[in-house]
């Protein structure tokens, strides 16, 4: 079935490179060749995985991080570093311009099979995070494309989801970047009103 590839794809990725998965008749083996350790996970657990708003997913994913076989949830940021990660996105977007920075993204932003909902607090932190190092820094000079492309890093690489987005206006023309997660938008999607078309949506790292 489908939804079972796609259980086990998201699995093999979670517990890349450190254990390898193969499938059984009603489930799956997943071999920790390093340690000589061996785990079994029944099919209606490996569907977990594919069911963003399963409880259980979160509990599974636990059990395999307690077990080693999989590397823990990222560290949020801290606020005081946001502002080097701003500083550093700008520098990128400004050598290598906004589009060639944008397919970099599976490298800093990886997909990562957790994927866990953002909470809504996380984001807002993150936002009031960034929108004060971009509004104090002359370099940054509060530049959407560069508050939005910092936030969708720093959710990813803490194995949450989040969504960019790049958005077109037609009267008067103009373009706008955002990042979405957990109903929170950095920057805003509609700043002073104006909303925007999105044109373009890079979700799971890049895809």
């Amino acid at each position: 079935m489908a939804e079972d590839t796609d259980a086990l794809l998201a699995v093999t990725r979670l517990l890349s490179p450190h254990c390898t998965v193969t499938r059984l008749s009603d489930g799956v083996l997943i071999a920790d060749w390093k340690r000589t350790r061996f785990l079994g996970m029944t099919t209606a657990d490996l569907r977990e995985f594919t069911d963003a708003g399963s409880g259980k997913r979160g509990e599974l994913v636990t059990g395999l991080v307690r077990a080693g076989c999989a590397a823990s949830r990222g560290k949020r940021c801290p606020d005081a570093s946001v502002g080097r990660w701003l500083r550093g996105v700008h520098l990128l977007i400004k050598v290598f311009g906004f589009g060639r920075v944008l397919r970099l993204l599976p490298v800093v932003a990886p997909a990562y099979a957790r994927a866990d909902p953002a909470p809504a607090e996380e984001v807002a932190r993150l936002k009031r995070a960034v929108q004060s190092s971009g509004r104090g820094s002359w370099l940054v000079d509060d530049d959407c494309k560069t508050e939005a492309v910092t936030a969708f890093v720093l959710l990813r690489r803490q194995g949450l989801k989040a969504v960019l987005h790049v958005g077109v206006r037609e009267r008067p023309f103009a373009l706008h970047t955002w990042t979405s997660a957990a109903g929170v938008c950095i920057p805003d999607a509609a700043p002073r009103g104006h909303a925007f078309a999105p044109v373009l949506t890079i979700d799971g790292g890049g895809r």
